[in-house]
């Protein structure tokens, strides 16, 4: 998998470099504007923490 953060021109354009390891490959792009330097990744965010999971409130759930 790869990451890569670049700025579109004014027109809207992105530039994407040359990728070896996915040469004749089918691949998804997800455009996500980043509203602010400082924005969270998502996947960093999705990962970072498990306390969600951790709750007394849902523990019934652990016990079926």
């Amino acid at each position: 998998m790869y990451k890569y953060i670049t700025r579109a021109d004014k027109n809207g354009r992105i530039q994407l470099p040359v990728f070896p390891g996915i040469k004749s490959k089918k691949v998804e792009i997800i455009i996500r504007p980043i509203k602010k330097e400082n924005d969270t990744d998502l996947m960093e965010a999705a990962t970072s923490s498990m306390d969600f999971w951790d709750n007394e409130k849902d523990d019934i759930w652990n016990d079926v």
